[in-house]
């Protein structure tokens, strides 16, 4: 990929502290893809949890429903619905209905489920989890191709099921498949041709991960005759700037030990994990799971995504994580705007900088040729009034 175009975008589970007001906190997520909406960038995906307390949106279609009517541009995906919850037909329905309400801004994003607390609810098992993500995902391509499935598994019966609405994307609506460590998520992206969305991690432990599974990916794409693309390949990372690294470390201490506590007593993979009793920043940092620092920082710790996925890759996609308050978080993203995101897609001032330079290198010869003919200019003027 050697005209880089990174798209940049959110991942938006959300996190938000027990303590807070629950309305006023989905008020303000929906106020932080207006916010993102201005600042150009691309994309937010939205996540489906039912248990835990701290991830609050249970249905991402209707949150993605209500951001539509109030931004313009950004796509607003799925991230993700966990499929082994539904019914393969109806779930395919509903998004089906959101491609035409968004007039084909959402995208559907797709996993077999990460929080353990929701399937123990619903009586599944997490052995079972990834075998079903695979079956529904099966029907659902099919059907949001326009196929007719009929079907029979030990959790759904389809019979001569069909959509009633061809795709309003074309060819299909935008699809992605969730991918951690495992290569679960890789080979089911690849079987279809879909994207994909690495959500493990930014250490260079994981990086590896990554791009072994884009590898798989990549495998098995081409034996189901599909073409990989690494531009539908993303990348989930965090990332907080300020001004200053010191802004940024302080700003960050807003929720930081909120957010550690419940990837320390609920959530089931240690982001921070429990023994790291130094200050978690330096340790997220450290780690390379993290910029905490100025949009320098952070442009160099997407250029380490970039290297670390071994060819490149088609989005860079923070994990919204409510570290700072509202104010700094909103900073923090419009900073990245502005300073981060033109270094990844195409170099967007590359021509200004040339211009620049260039009327630089002529500022002696021309700025005196302009000189002389505003004097050339007064002279003759004064001639005349003699």
């Amino acid at each position: 990929m050697n005209d880089r175009y990174l798209k940049t975008g959110i991942f938006l589970a959300p996190f938000h502290a027990l303590a807070e007001n629950p309305l006023l906190a989905l008020d303000r997520d929906m106020e932080l893809l207006i916010h993102l909406d201005r600042l150009n960038y691309h994309e937010a995906w939205i996540g489906e949890h039912h248990s835990g307390g701290f991830e609050i949106i249970a249905c991402p279609e209707l949150f993605i429903a209500a951001a539509a009517e109030r931004t313009r541009h950004i796509r607003l995906g799925t991230g993700v619905v966990s499929l082994p919850y539904h019914n393969p037909f109806t779930v395919a329905g509903r998004l089906m209905q959101l491609d035409y309400m968004t007039r084909g801004r959402a995208m559907f994003g797709v996993g077999p489920g990460s929080l353990i607390y929701d399937a123990v609810k619903m009586g599944l098992e997490a052995k079972d989890q990834r075998r079903k993500l695979d079956e529904a995902l099966d029907v659902i391509v099919e059907l949001m191709q326009g196929g007719m499935v009929t079907r029979k598994t030990d959790w759904f019966d389809l019979r001569e099921a069909r959509l009633q609405l061809k795709s309003y994307s074309q060819p299909m609506m935008e699809m992605a498949v969730a991918s951690s460590r495992s290569p679960v998520g890789a080979l089911a992206a690849g079987r279809h041709g879909i994207g994909m969305l690495s959500i493990g991690g930014t250490s260079d432990e994981a990086l590896k991960a990554h791009a072994s599974n884009w590898g798989i990916y990549e495998e098995s794409a081409r034996s189901n005759g599909k073409s990989p693309d690494r531009r539908k390949w993303r990348i989930v990372t965090f990332a907080h700037v300020a001004a200053t690294r010191e802004q940024a470390r302080t700003d960050v201490k807003f929720g930081l030990d909120d957010f550690k506590r419940y990837f320390s007593e609920v959530a089931t993979f240690p982001i921070i994990p429990p023994d790291i009793t130094s200050d978690p920043a330096e340790y997220l940092v450290a780690s390379g799971l993290a910029c905490i620092g100025t949009p320098e920082d952070c442009v160099r710790h997407f250029e380490r995504l970039w290297q670390g996925s071994q060819g490149g890759f088609g989005g860079v996609l923070l994990l919204a994580h409510n570290w700072a308050d509202w104010p700094a978080t909103k900073t923090s993203y419009e900073l990245m705007a502005r300073y981060v995101h033109p270094h990844f897609q195409r170099n967007a001032n590359e021509l200004r900088d040339w211009s620049y330079v260039d009327a630089k290198s002529k500022y002696g010869s021309a700025g005196a040729e302009s000189q002389a003919a505003v004097q050339a200019a007064i002279a003759r003027h004064q001639a005349r009034r003699r």
